[in-house]
């Protein structure tokens, strides 16, 4: 069997992803009706589940735009990397500054397929893509030292994907196990699902999905992913809804709150 035969074997079409789902609230094309048929019944149940997909992607477009710009940062290792979209990490990152390096990493074999989109960037700067679980900080570390300079600083971008550790304690060990690899002047940017007592229906829209998708997810207060940035610099506005961190114009018009709350923190 070939490689790429191997990996169409992981994909699973009888059983909606999470991924695909959000691909498919973006506006994306690579899903497949049984995550369209999820998707249309996770909004019926919290009607603004799609705004927080968008809210989420144009949280990395800011935080990434900071990075690059503000905080100098010319190196990116993008974990939960997602179904390639507009404005992927390393699109934002090389506009700004074209010698830029990335590299993602994500388990999802149809993100696999797909990684050629991602592999594209400018000539002067270089793009990877591991095939790696969150989980795998030796594995990460080891290969993205391969394409990234672990004595520059690095952004670590973990963007809706913590959320599928289930642990609290592993879920924080995790990101510490990460960041202290990471030297001085490097950053993180993280987003996580939320629960709160104002917002019932996404209780309700998680707890359907853990039904019948896949992979699990963790839902977890404010508080409580503030608790990821624990010993770093964390940047303005600190742990907020995502379409409210560092909001231009456009971001203005969205919802108020979404029950996807990000921040962006310095290691000190």
């Amino acid at each position: 069997m070939t490689d790429h035969a191997k990996i169409q074997d992981r994909i699973d079409t009888t059983r909606p992803h999470t991924a695909r789902i959000w691909n498919y609230w973006t506006g994306g094309k690579d899903n497949y009706p049984v995550d369209q048929e999820a998707g249309d019944q996770i909004r019926e149940l919290h009607p603004g589940i799609g705004d927080y997909a968008l809210a989420d992607r144009r949280f990395l477009g800011r935080a990434v735009r900071h990075l690059a710009t503000e905080a100098g940062i010319r190196q990116f290792l993008d974990i939960g990397t997602g179904l390639p979209s507009a404005d992927n990490t390393h699109e934002v990152a090389q506009r700004i500054r074209p010698d830029a390096r990335i590299v993602y990493v994500d388990n999802d074999p149809l993100v696999l397929v797909h990684a050629r989109a991602l592999l594209t960037g400018t000539t002067e700067g270089r793009t990877d893509y591991l095939d790696a679980d969150l989980r795998d900080t030796d594995g990460i570390l080891e290969q993205a030292a391969k394409t990234l300079d672990f004595s520059e600083p690095i952004a670590l971008m973990l963007l809706g994907v913590v959320i599928f550790v289930e642990d609290d304690a592993e879920s924080y060990a995790v990101v510490r196990r990460l960041m202290d690899a990471l030297p001085s002047g490097s950053h993180l940017a993280l987003s996580h699902t939320i629960t709160s007592p104002s917002m019932p229906d996404v209780d309700e829209a998680v707890a359907f999905w853990n039904e019948h998708g896949t992979p699990r997810l963790t839902q977890r207060t404010p508080e409580q992913v503030a608790r990821y940035f624990d010993g770093l610099e964390l940047l303005e506005p600190g742990v907020v809804s995502c379409n409210r961190w560092r909001p231009d114009e456009q971001d203005l018009t969205a919802p108020a709150d979404v029950a996807m709350y990000g921040g962006v923190a310095r290691k000190a």
